[in-house]
C-alpha cells in the first residue's frame, strides 16, 4: 500500500519555502504524486519510511516536521464519514490533523476552543494518528490549530478535508 506525506509548517508565510511539484519530479523513482502546495505526497511505489525520511531529508532546503502515514488508515478514515452527510456549518472549514509520534493516553473527548464564547477550532474525535474537527476562518484560528500539539502530545500538521479527499481519490486506483 502507498505512503502518504505531510509536512508540517512549509510554504506558509514565505518560511520553509521550496516547489512541491519539483520535489515529487525529483522523486519519481518512488512513484511520489504532490497534492496542493502545503507539503503532501501519495508514495505509490514500496519504500521503507526510513529511506522515505532519508530522501525528503536530502531533497529539502530545510528541516522539518515529517507525518507518514499508511494510504489504506486514509481510506479508513473516509470510509468511516467522521463527518457525516451533512455539509459544515457555515463558515466552518473541516479538518484533519495528523499527529507524530504515538497517540497513546491522548483523550479523546472533544475539545472546543476558545472554550468559552464563539468556537474558533473544535476538535470532533479521532481515529489512529488523524485528529477530525473543523475550524472558522479568523485571525486567531491558526493559534489555537497550534495547541492541538500540547492537547495531543505530539507534533501535528493539519489540513483541510478537501485534501484527504483528494488523497484518497489517487489511493483508490492504487
Amino acid at each position: 500500500m502507498a505512503l502518504v506525506v505531510f509536512l508540517r509548517g512549509v510554504n506558509v508565510g514565505g518560511h520553509r519555502t521550496f516547489r512541491p511539484a519539483a520535489l515529487a519530479k525529483a522523486m519519481e523513482h518512488l512513484g511520489a504524486i504532490n497534492i496542493g502546495a502545503a507539503g503532501t505526497f501519495v508514495i505509490s511505489k514500496p519504500v521503507t519510511r526510513t529511506r522515505l525520511r532519508a530522501e525528503l531529508a536530502k531533497r529539502l532546503p530545510f528541516e522539518t516536521v515529517v507525518a507518514i502515514c499508511d494510504g489504506r488508515d486514509i481510506l479508513q478514515l473516509m470510509a468511516r464519514r467522521p463527518f457525516g452527510p451533512k455539509p459544515p456549518a457555515p463558515g466552518a472549514v473541516r479538518f484533519v490533523s495528523v499527529v507524530v509520534g504515538s497517540t497513546r493516553g491522548v483523550p479523546s473527548r472533544p475539545i472546543r476552543l476558545p472554550e468559552h464564547g464563539q468556537w474558533l477550532v473544535r476538535v470532533i474525535g479521532r481515529h489512529k494518528q488523524f485528529i477530525l474537527g473543523e475550524y472558522r476562518r479568523h485571525m486567531k484560528t491558526i493559534g489555537y490549530l497550534g495547541t492541538l500539539d500540547k492537547s495531543f502530545r505530539g507534533r501535528v500538521t493539519t489540513r483541510n478535508w478537501n485534501t484527504i479527499d483528494a488523497i484518497a481519490r489517487i489511493l483508490t486506483p492504487l
